[in-house]
């Protein structure tokens, strides 16, 4: 009969709590605050680095002129917010966001970045 993990046999450790242990990490609890978040909405961002930060505008596209037959079509770029990371955090949130982006496509199937194709498999 197995014995459970409990204050008086704590010898098994779970696999999480090994790892902490073999790589020097200790739990560290984290608290959320977020009564003064605000929410914004972006379908563009434009992203620019030094040595030290990334600096990421957010903000919304859109068109202006180029109706039907005309050849001036031109996109405005409304920059509504500045996000400055230092280049390991950049790290962190790329790895995040690859990731959350890959569960997305195993559930729901490719996000396809060609607007054309988005539109042929609509039609």
């Amino acid at each position: 009969m197995a014995e459970a993990n409990t204050p008086e046999n704590n010898d098994a450790q779970a696999p999480e709590d090994q790892a902490r242990e073999q790589t020097g990490q200790r739990q560290v609890r984290l608290r959320v605050n977020q009564s003064d978040m605000e929410t914004s909405y972006a379908n563009a961002f434009r992203a620019n680095a030094t040595a030290e930060e990334l600096m990421i505008d957010f903000g919304i596209n859109f068109p202006i002129g180029g109706g039907e037959g005309q050849n001036d079509a031109e996109i405005a770029f409304q920059v509504t917010n500045r996000i400055v990371l230092n280049l390991y955090s950049a790290k962190r949130l790329a790895l995040t966001l690859g990731q959350i982006v890959r569960r997305h496509e195993q559930e729901f199937g490719e996000l396809q970045l060609d607007v054309s194709k988005r539109r042929q498999g609509a039609g």
